[in-house]
């Protein structure tokens, strides 16, 4: 979001909540379905962003982003472009399992990743840094496209990495930046460069 780009505002959200058991656990590109709250999130976003006129909608893949979308695009006159490379970050071997799990199975790799959580790689994943090429590509494409107000329907890893990006923050703190399941981020620029205005909204709460 440069002082050039056609994107005079980014809403950003996060899918809304998943069938995890009622377990924290490693996701990344494994595709469980919005529970019921996910559902209800999801329609909340919808009807809090009817009267918000989007030039393009986009989301990953994934059902969790794709499902989220379509609920909010009934109230749109778009329908959102799935666009891969908004996919979450890729965990390998640890997608699914616990943190418990994670812990007592790969406590060295576990620890490894908390060191460094910028540049460390689960066994057959992908690190933050590289996820980080291939969103802010995606971002980029988006920024630059022939559009005004966009959407985004991301995920906890892919919006902070967004979030990162365009506020000029290492990618290092991260997990500083909080991003609850159906939450809003709103960026809007003057010429300026991006201002971020909404973080982490959350309408259910």
């Amino acid at each position: 979001m440069s002082n050039d780009t056609n994107i005079k505002e980014l809403y950003l959200a996060r899918h809304g909540e998943i069938a995890t058991g009622g377990v924290k656990r490693f996701i990344g590109g494994i595709d469980p379905p919005l529970n019921e709250t996910g559902q209800k999130q999801a329609a909340m976003l919808g009807d809090s962003l009817s009267d918000v006129r989007f030039d393009a909608v986009f989301c990953s893949h994934l059902a969790r982003s794709v499902s989220t979308a379509r609920v909010v695009c009934q109230k749109q006159k778009v329908w959102p472009i799935v666009n891969s490379q908004l996919g979450e970050i890729h965990l390998g071997v640890w997608e699914g399992k616990s943190f418990d799990q994670i812990r007592s199975l790969y406590p060295a790799e576990f620890n490894r990743r908390g060191a460094d959580i910028v540049n460390h790689r689960p066994p057959g994943g992908e690190s933050f840094a590289q996820c980080a090429v291939r969103v802010v590509a995606a971002l980029n494409d988006i920024l630059n496209g022939p559009v005004g107000r966009v959407l985004i329907i991301g995920h906890a890893g892919v919006n902070r990495i967004i979030i990162c990006h365009l506020l000029g923050v290492p990618l290092a703190n991260l997990f500083k930046i909080r991003q609850d399941y159906g939450c809003l981020n709103i960026f809007v620029t003057d010429g300026f460069g991006p201002q971020l205005v909404t973080l982490n909204k959350c309408l259910d709460k």
